[in-house]
């Protein structure tokens, strides 16, 4: 069953629930945004969530005011980091809470995952075919957020978020919860030599062991390219970190097939807006 299921309502941001998570854990907000619903205009109709895409800025935080309060939060309560394709993770305590909100310079600077167990905090990322990771700890009741394009799957930024999660917080791994949400998926996701260079290198970290199948990873076709499976890989690096396969959620939503409904780099040319991913403990 799909786990991000689609909310929308007339005058309300199209919004993709993580449904399992909203059922099971009081007091946790989980999901994805889709492209409409919002205010912004032509090339980011209607809901863009990022700055850094060159729309306008009045646009972008009534767009994110309009998430948060629909989901409960205030927009001070938006934390953000500003995404370079890493693997580096940032704790949010309280000083941080908000960073973002209001500009992309105040923004958590080259960081592309993002750890908190305050309440009140909403974790946000941005995207338009990467792969969003939604990572919670129901025992220490810590939340986090990765974004994983192929450079931060390959330098294994699923893993260090659950490295991280023990390190600071003691969290242990069969305790994890996680889920994948919506991206491109291996029906649109072509690649070239350049970056399968790269995956074999992460490949062969899973190479002869029983418990994985990189088969699943790509497909190889003709003139040098393949098609890149993201969402498989990072299950496979989410379970060599011990999270248990059956507490993983994987989305079937592709952002490219369904342009209609997701922001797609791919499917748009280069110049779109940008979906948020969100993750938050709301105060009691």
């Amino acid at each position: 069953m799909e786990p991000f299921v689609l909310k929308e309502a007339e005058g309300q941001p199209a919004l993709f629930m993580l449904e399992p998570w909203a059922s099971q854990y009081k007091g946790l907000s989980a999901g994805f945004t889709g492209r409409n619903g919002g205010v912004g205009q032509t090339p980011y109709h209607t809901l863009n969530c990022a700055f850094h895409v060159g729309d306008r800025p009045e646009d972008v935080i009534a767009n994110r005011k309009l998430v948060a309060a629909t989901l409960g939060f205030t927009l001070d309560a938006w934390t953000c980091g500003e995404q370079v394709h890493s693997a580096d993770i940032a704790i949010i305590d309280r000083d941080k809470r908000g960073a973002g909100s209001l500009d992309r310079e105040s923004a958590i600077q080259d960081t592309d995952g993002l750890l908190t167990n305050v309440p009140g905090v909403m974790l946000t990322s941005f995207y338009a075919d990467c792969v969003p990771l939604f990572f919670y700890d129901p025992k220490q009741q810590v939340v986090g957020l990765a974004h994983a394009g192929w450079k931060g799957t390959v330098a294994g930024i699923a893993g260090k978020m659950v490295e991280r999660m023990q390190e600071a917080f003691g969290s242990q791994s069969e305790d994890i919860v996680a889920a994948i949400g919506p991206s491109i998926g291996s029906c649109c996701y072509e690649v070239d030599e350049k970056v399968m260079t790269h995956v074999r290198d992460l490949e062969k970290h899973f190479l002869g062991n029983e418990h994985y199948s990189t088969s699943d990873w790509y497909i190889a076709k003709e003139g040098g390219k393949y098609m890149l499976n993201l969402k498989e890989m990072n299950r496979h690096i989410m379970i060599k970190a011990g999270i248990l396969p059956t507490h993983i959620e994987c989305t079937s939503w592709c952002t490219s097939c369904r342009n209609d409904l997701f922001f797609s780099y791919r499917k748009d040319g280069g110049t779109t807006g940008r979906m948020a991913s969100w993750i938050g403990l709301k105060e009691r």
